[in-house]
């Protein structure tokens, strides 16, 4: 199994128009279950002992979304085997899916980069109503799909990342987790935003709307991503960008910039034919966070059930497959674990002491976010610009002073 090294990562610069905004690895954070099947698991509990409310409620990303279909099918479950109401709450942008999670009007949000942005107080949540956020995770998603690649309209005769130069790219607003990712894939031909067209969306199914409408040629998302079989029985028709593995230096300035994306071959998705797959980089999707105050055991129960009835909906959304427990990373997790998830890893005897100490690198890189925020708040500029920009470079220092990688690049 590959080891995720964190380094630091860049974005967009020039003429794109965002405030500042952009990354985790997503998170991505990975979960590693050591010698523990699923089939190995506990039996099902009766419903009571989960302890679990009524309705738990997730945002994720929009309805017809990989992300939403996989926790419809999760929710069936919910509703069926305990009675407990799963709402899924769409958010069209990394903002607005966080933004409901930290008002306390969803349990979990279901998503990506976003949830690291939030947690180290960067590209859009280095703003003065943000900050560093304490997020927390649940589970990840790895499937036989891909979290993020370049699609384009067949039509648009682009079969390589080189072949996007001077062609037209969708930009989502407020998006900073699909603008980052394609920001690194760009890199990969040592292109840039100023190499292409930029398009500019209100939202993710806006962005492959802009490509079916001949809006724009090339948009970002999930190899499996519902709105991607418009694309394909479209009269332009659906192709994906090829990234080849042999080419190790173009492999290194993605992974530059998103050190948790890794090169994969994806098997699942429209115009993906099964047998040959098509060669792109992937990182976990969906990623389930919470907030560090959520409630223990609604946690842990929920934990429980996604490991528990994973044969039960594996093959109910594309890539539920991915949420299978093992080979997942805990080990090389960039947000802290609940504490109700940790209590699930250790009733099945997967919480190792290597995981034990990354959990508690996590939560120390954490304090140092959050008490930098405290200490730059009281006395920053009233001016929106100045203060953000105050705040990164404040925060910078504040975690080079404590040895800790700074992810600069992204600001």
């Amino acid at each position: 199994m590959s080891t995720l090294v964190l380094s630091r990562i860049s974005t967009p610069t020039g003429r794109v128009r965002h405030s500042v905004s952009r990354l985790l690895g997503a998170g991505i954070i990975g979960l590693l279950l050591s010698a523990c099947g699923v089939d190995e698991l506990p039996e099902n509990p009766p419903a009571g002992q989960l302890n679990l409310p009524r309705t738990i409620a997730w945002s994720a990303y929009p309805t017809g979304t990989g992300g939403y279909s996989q926790a419809v099918a999760i929710g069936n479950i919910l509703q069926r085997q305990y009675g407990v109401n799963l709402r899924v709450v769409p958010g069209r942008n990394d903002v607005s899916r966080l933004a409901t999670l930290r008002a306390n009007r969803v349990h979990m949000s279901a998503g990506g980069s976003e949830a690291v942005y939030a947690q180290e107080g960067i590209l859009n949540f280095a703003a003065r109503i943000w900050g560093p956020q304490p997020i927390r995770a649940l589970l990840s998603n790895f499937s036989t799909s891909c979290s993020f690649s370049f699609a384009t309209a067949a039509d648009a005769e682009i079969r390589t990342v080189s072949d996007m130069r001077g062609k037209r790219l969708t930009f989502v607003q407020g998006a900073p987790s699909l603008n980052n990712a394609s920001t690194a894939l760009l890199a990969y031909a040592n292109l840039t935003w100023d190499d292409v067209e930029i398009v500019e969306v209100g939202g993710y199914n806006a962005s492959i709307d802009a490509v079916i409408n001949n809006r724009a040629d090339v948009a970002g998302g999930a190899c499996n991503s519902p709105p991607f079989m418009r694309l394909d029985s479209s009269p332009r028709g659906l192709h994906w960008v090829e990234f080849p593995h042999d080419d190790p230096e173009a492999i290194k300035r993605v992974r530059d910039r998103l050190p948790w994306y890794v090169p994969h071959v994806a098997t699942e998705g429209p115009a993906i034919d099964v047998n040959t797959g098509v060669r792109v980089f992937t990182s976990a999707y969906p990623l389930l966070v919470a907030m560090d105050n959520a409630e223990v055991d609604t946690v842990y129960g929920l934990t429980k059930v996604i490991a528990m009835h994973y044969d039960d909906y594996k093959a109910s959304a594309p890539g539920a497959n991915g949420w299978l427990i093992m080979g997942q990373q805990l080990e090389n997790a960039f947000i802290p674990y609940h504490e109700g998830a940790i209590r699930y890893f250790k009733e099945i005897g997967i919480w190792t002491p290597e995981a034990e100490a990354k959990q508690q690198e996590n939560l120390n890189r954490q304090r140092v976010l959050m008490d930098a925020w405290q200490a730059y708040f009281p006395s920053a500029s009233e001016d929106r610009a100045t203060f953000e920009q105050g705040w990164l470079a404040f925060r910078e220092q504040a975690l080079e002073a404590q040895g800790l990688i700074t992810l600069s690049e992204t600001q």
